[in-house]
């Protein structure tokens, strides 16, 4: 684990991050599930991105080579997305354009899976993803050594949701303990999460410092977002509003890393 001036730091960090996403407003394109895409654009618009999400394989590499970052998620596993992913990743690797793989329910189909692992050989710069799809693509439970071991050898990051979120590179982990058990109750928030990790790539260079400040943002907002929901249909429209009006200051008040 990181020491404690560097988790104050990441804490830091994540304000820096968010003033610069404002500043800066990077083009975020999104290969997402159908469910996904309106709440996964209504996130990137709330931290201050630019979102486009067309599938279009006359268009896509276009888009992705104008993009400051990349999401592709694998929840609608469906043959024009696969196709969009394909083009998309050839795109980014020859412009330079870092990406995010989110592998969604690949432990319920090996050929969903398959694919998956297809794409991690093609470099990502970070993978997200939870314990289940983890152990389908891995073949072992995960553990803070196995993940570490596993972002290591791919050269990656690897972001594993959790009861306490793990971020590695292999060489370094922290883990991030916010959030809100609502969070699980609203369709595409991990997708969102994937998403903020995108752009936070779009303006940070260390990929693990993006993805952990990008996790810190998301859990941050969503404890602000049930300080004031009824239950999972209010806490939808919060969380945007607690994205929007997220500011440094709370976040360092509210950062746990460790």
């Amino acid at each position: 684990m990181q020491s404690a001036t560097a988790l104050d730091d990441m804490a830091q960090a994540a304000g820096a991050l968010l003033e610069r996403l404002r500043t800066r407003s990077p083009r975020v394109h999104c290969i997402t599930n159908s469910v996904a895409q309106n709440f996964t654009a209504n996130a990137l618009l709330a931290v201050g991105c630019v979102p486009s999400m067309t599938l279009s394989p006359e268009e896509i590499a276009s888009f992705v080579a104008n993009a400051d970052a990349l999401l592709v998620n694998l929840g609608t596993f469906d043959a024009e997305r696969r196709a969009a992913a394909e083009i998309a990743v050839d795109t980014a690797g020859r412009e330079g354009v870092p990406w995010v793989l989110d592998p969604v329910f690949v432990d319920r189909s090996e050929r969903r899976a398959d694919f998956a692992r297809t794409l991690i050989a093609r470099s990502p710069t970070a993978v997200r993803l939870n314990h289940a799809e983890f152990s389908a693509l891995a073949g072992e439970e995960p553990s803070a050594a196995v993940a570490a071991a596993t972002a290591g050898s791919n050269e990656l990051v690897i972001a594993l949701s959790g009861a306490a979120d793990l971020v590695t590179d292999g060489k370094r982990s922290v883990s991030i303990a916010n959030g809100h058990p609502l969070m699980a109750r609203v369709t595409a928030m991990g997708c969102a999460g994937s998403a903020l990790v995108a752009a936070c790539l779009a303006v940070e260079d260390d990929a693990l410092r993006a993805a952990a400040c990008a996790l810190v943002m998301l859990g941050v907002a969503g404890e602000v977002a049930a300080e004031k929901a009824q239950g999972p249909g209010s806490f939808a429209v919060a969380i945007l509003d607690a994205v929007y009006r997220l500011d440094a200051a709370t976040l360092r008040k509210r950062a746990k890393v460790t």
